[in-house]
């Protein structure tokens, strides 16, 4: 197969999600259409590199994937013929295929739909979210397998079983009733933070950022919160991916390196996107109980409402951690809370954080680049250079290797002279990186 172009691949994850929410509206059966869809995007993998894009992709693939559900329908009704011929029950009337003749409805866009059909309750919360990153967020399974913290094959069963169990229960293709919502939300706004994470900053490949990933992921969450305006985990989801994506256009140098937070140039960041985002958890916060959304969107606030690096509230940073540590137990902020005790505290107090990691977290980059960090601030460069070089070897992120890779021979190089100024940031793990 032709190897494809950044663009073209972008196209294809973003089209993906659209034409399966057509394929599955129109035939009742997930399982089908996301096989049916699958050889449809290997089609145009094949072929639009070559021939270049169609005027309507979009349409086209829409077009192929139900020409496979057509094929596949005729085969299991002939089959089924063949089977009724020998019982002698071959019935006089027989329909052609379901949705054979149907229109295009090309301009409908059933992603929503998808994501809460995906996140629906007979699935267990783990499944609803490993699914619907692969149907809905195009990610692959070793990229879910990572932010699952557990092993591709693992995270590959999870996925069949889920496919499964949707096939199985019959369950329709349509919206949600306002009373189903609250069922599903917790898994679809973790679907939708998950994305965007990986959309902001790329565990593989040679891109930082997957920029159409982060966008569909904003795209989606405005259309829920446009559902749920009143929610304030929701409206904090949103604020969360706003302030942090205000900082896209400074995250990289001339080259495509990567540029730590406190070293980024504030004037290129999105003004307008910081006064939404602000203005989206200001209004949550009072408004209903406080999540682990809105906390980290109160924390990338005050990273982005300072006019300079050093004028970094971190004090109150780190009792927002506090408070996030308190109502989330996911090991990654363990990672952002040392970082931020290191800054009020020392790098002491940071490492101690860091002593006894839970076992998902031991063997994962940013364990050791968050320590990297800390052994830095504190002058152990011995110490630091090691774990720089212990983080380049697990992530699978070029760029991100090449950045841990560099700090690690500009300390290895230094024999004299002050500790290098702290980088408050650049290692975190959720999106304020």
């Amino acid at each position: 197969m032709t190897a494809l172009e950044p663009d073209v691949e972008d196209l294809l994850r973003m089209l993906a999600p659209q034409v399966l929410g057509v394929l599955t509206r129109r035939y009742g059966n997930f399982a089908a259409a996301e096989d049916a869809v699958q050889e449809a995007l290997l089609d145009a993998a094949a072929q639009w590199p070559d021939e270049g894009l169609p005027r309507n992709p979009r349409g086209w693939l829409v077009q192929v994937a139900n020409r496979r559900m057509t094929e596949q329908a005729r085969s299991e009704q002939a089959r089924r013929r063949r089977e009724e011929l020998v019982a002698g029950q071959v019935p006089a009337d027989r329909r052609s295929a379901p949705g054979a003749d149907a229109d295009d409805e090309g301009a409908q866009d059933d992603t929503l739909t998808l994501l809460f059909l995906c996140c629906h309750p007979v699935l267990s919360p783990a499944s609803a979210i490993a699914l619907t990153l692969r149907s809905v967020g195009g990610l692959t399974t070793s990229e879910i397998a990572r932010a699952f913290l557990v092993p591709e094959a693992t995270m590959g069963q999870r996925i069949s079983r889920a496919k499964q169990r949707i096939k199985s229960s019959g369950v329709p293709f349509r919206m949600p009733d306002a009373a189903e919502w609250p069922a599903r939300l917790d898994a679809v706004l973790h679907v939708l933070y998950l994305i965007y994470n990986e959309g902001y900053a790329s565990s593989t490949g040679s891109e930082l950022r997957r920029v159409e990933l982060a966008h569909e992921a904003i795209r989606l969450t405005r259309a829920v919160h446009a559902l749920l305006p009143d929610d304030a985990e929701v409206a904090g989801l949103l604020a969360l991916m706003l302030l942090t994506e205000a900082r896209g256009p400074a995250r990289t140098g001339p080259d495509g390196e990567i540029v730590p937070l406190a070293e980024q140039d504030r004037s290129r960041w999105d003004a307008d996107a910081i006064t939404e985002g602000v203005a989206l958890v200001t209004a949550a916060l009072p408004s209903g109980p406080v999540g682990p959304y809105q906390v980290q969107a109160a924390i990338t606030a005050v990273h982005d409402e300072a006019p300079t690096a050093a004028e970094t509230d971190w004090p109150q940073i780190l009792a927002l951690y506090g408070v996030l540590a308190r109502i989330s137990d996911n090991p990654l902020i363990t990672l952002n809370r040392a970082v931020a005790v290191a800054m009020v505290d020392g790098p002491a107090a940071g490492l101690a954080l860091l002593a006894d990691p839970p076992p998902a977290l031991a063997r994962h980059h940013r364990l050791f680049a968050v320590r990297a960090h800390l052994h830095e601030l504190a002058g152990d460069r011995d110490a630091a250079v090691a774990d720089y070089r212990a983080a380049a070897h697990r992530t699978a992120s070029l760029p991100e290797r090449h950045h841990l890779t560099l700090r690690a021979a500009r300390l290895a190089a230094q024999t004299d002279g002050p500790t290098p100024s702290p980088h408050p940031g650049a290692h975190t793990s959720h999106p304020s990186r």
